[in-house]
């Protein structure tokens, strides 16, 4: 099984964004998100890897394979055609919670936004929320 790339370590939130943002309103967006994700999780930022801004952690094992890990609760990433949000289980009983977010585009678990204020965050706190009570009751504490 090959190993997991995309690790816990630490490496300088702040300086990373300030170096990788490509754009001052992604940099402007990101350290709103910091607050923000910060604020609603109790956890402070931490760099997965090396583009992911994480928050909390829970050890996973696939129902599919024997591939197993940590992995944030909740993370971003300000990549340069879009900020990349992984707030959402993509579990269908939580699709309702995309209803009220604004605009944004989705893949399989990751939602993008061009900027934050394109979103609602009322609606992005409750999908956070829900997302992280998801996980630690699939996967425990």
């Amino acid at each position: 099984m090959a190993e997991l790339k995309t690790k816990q370590h630490d490496a300088d939130v702040s300086e990373f964004i300030n170096t990788f943002a490509d754009t001052e309103q992604k940099r402007k967006d990101s350290f709103e998100l910091l607050k923000l994700m910060t604020d609603v999780t109790g956890f402070e930022p931490k760099m997965w890897g090396p583009t992911i801004i994480g928050f909390g952690s829970y050890h996973y094992k696939s129902e599919r394979s024997s591939q197993e890990g940590d992995w944030p609760m909740v993370s971003f990433s300000p990549r340069k055609a879009a900020i990349s949000l992984y707030v959402y289980t993509g579990a269908p009983e939580h699709e309702h919670l995309l209803a009220d977010l604004g605009k944004f585009k989705k893949g399989t678990a990751c939602i993008y936004v061009k900027k934050l204020s394109d979103i609602n965050q009322d609606a992005l706190k409750k999908l956070m929320k829900t997302t992280i009570e998801f996980l630690q009751k699939k996967y425990g504490s």
